[in-house]
């Protein structure tokens, strides 16, 4: 028997590939499917199934495609219905993969669907879980993000708390967990950097899983401070339901050179957003005007779901050289499909050809600091509200990037305003969607909150009002 997870680190998902004897079941694929069947046929194994824990919100799955690819059959919980082939897994159902048995679970909760994965060894003893968003490590999924459902959250959180209680936590203590998702997902609200537990573990320090918790406790924890889900969500859901186009298309059709003229006829003429996935140091040198900056080397996709509404838009892409296959790739992973190519010869192309670039200014935080000391400085702090609420500058203003759509009505296009987040990513992102809609007079803070601390600056924290 092999197991081995697949973790995404820009998704913080992992995808699980499990091998007995020659056949191979893939749980919750990712997009991109070729390294399974690559895998498997270097082990000479043939791929029989590919299991989906439940309808995945956060990112668009590669079930459909591994299927056609391989033969394999696409299995979900009870109950889920699509428009393409599955087979609907009973409660307890088991299915053979060589010498091993996969038992499905129902768990409904997370999503009516949900379902989880119980592994039984070659010698017959529960092994491991294939959790999906029923269980993390250190939280439970979001009960709020089922599809077309006529249950509230409380309903399927009351659900969820029976499922975990009834199919999970009868488990013995040193059955693995393998989750769908650790920190970083916006599929819960506190998952841990690990990747990898136990059941035992679970019950000890995961909150949701403690032993004298009644179902009223449980709901009104689980829903206390969940933040609305990203409006993408939804989306790659029902993209997941009902199907998608080949990735082998996507790529095709996104991962095209395009000169400078032919790149600029598709922003003006055909509405194409341009967008720069370059690191944020080469953006604030210089960049495209009105060009939209997500940076590859941060939580990327995440980002792109949160901020792009139009899963449709038209994007032509600038990236660093060589990675444009990774853009389109990575952009497709939550459903956005529509790339028209990629900017030949990047920013340098670009210049060369006489075109206009446009610079942002960053400072550092010693000179913000002085600068607030000095001036009347306007300061838009661009974290996220329990970032902003635990520690944040004297007078500033929280402008949290998750809704910069929905808040540009508070920000003054006559105004000069600072921008900050924690580190520096964010707030570039902040920057350059301000600027593209035409705030001119804006500053990055070079480091954002990590830097700033380091300065004199006076800082308001938060009081837990327990000790008031």
């Amino acid at each position: 028997m092999k197991i081995e997870q697949i973790y995404t680190g820009c998704l913080a998902q992992g995808a699980y590939y499990i091998e007995s004897n020659g056949e191979v079941a893939i749980i919750d694929p990712l997009r991109e499917i070729q390294p399974y069947i690559d895998k498997a046929a270097s082990e000479n194994a043939k791929i029989k199934y590919v299991f989906e824990t439940h309808f995945h919100a956060d990112f668009v799955s590669g079930h459909i495609d591994l299927a056609k690819k391989s033969g394999a059959t696409i299995v979900y919980g009870p109950g889920a219905e699509t428009t393409y082939d599955i087979h609907s897994a009973k409660d307890n159902e088991e299915f053979k993969i060589g010498n091993i048995t996969i038992k499905a679970l129902h768990t409904p909760g997370h999503t009516l669907e949900s379902t989880t994965y119980l592994l039984i060894d070659e010698k017959g003893k529960n092994h491991a879980i294939f959790s999906g968003d029923t269980l993390f490590l250190g939280d439970v999924g979001r009960p709020d993000l089922a599809i077309k459902s006529d249950l509230t959250k409380e309903d399927l959180a009351a659900m969820l708390y029976d499922s975990l209680r009834n199919k999970i936590m009868t488990l013995a203590d040193d059955v693995i967990v393998y989750p769908a998702h650790g920190a970083g997902s916006a599929c819960g609200k506190n998952l841990s950097k690990e990747t990898v537990g136990t059941i035992g573990d679970q019950k000890k320090t995961n909150y949701a899983l403690r032993a004298d918790m009644t179902k009223q406790e449980f709901v009104k924890e689980v829903l206390d401070g969940m933040p609305p889900p990203p409006q993408y969500f939804a989306k790659n859901a029902m993209l997941n339901k009902t199907g998608y186009d080949a990735f082998e298309e996507v790529l095709k059709t996104g991962n095209v050179a395009l000169n400078p003229e032919n790149f600029e006829a598709m922003a003006n003429h055909e509405e194409a957003m341009v967008l720069d996935v370059r690191p944020q140091s080469d953006y604030i040198k210089g960049h495209i005007p009105n060009s939209i900056f997500i940076g590859l080397n941060g939580q990327f996709a995440p980002w792109v779901g949160a901020l792009i509404t139009d899963l449709k838009q038209p994007i032509i892409l600038v990236t660093p050289e060589g990675k444009s296959e990774e853009a389109v790739t990575r952009l497709s992973r939550v459903g956005y499909d529509n790339t028209l190519g990629y900017l030949e010869g990047g920013i340098e192309a670009w210049k060369a050809a006489g075109k206009d670039v446009e610079t942002l200014e960053s400072i550092s935080a010693e000179e913000f600091a002085n600068r607030v000391k000095t001036q009347n400085v306007n300061i838009l702090d661009v974290r996220k509200d329990g970032e902003y609420q635990s520690s944040h500058i004297e007078d500033a203003q929280h402008f949290a990037l998750d809704y910069i759509n929905q808040n540009m009505n508070q920000v003054d296009k006559n105004k000069t305003y600072h921008i900050h987040c924690a580190g520096g990513y964010r707030s570039v992102i902040a920057a350059s969607i301000l600027k593209a809609r035409g705030y001119k007079n804006l500053v990055d803070v070079e480091g954002g909150f990590g830097a700033i601390k380091n300065t004199d600056l006076p800082l308001t924290d938060f009081v837990c009002p327990s000790t008031l």
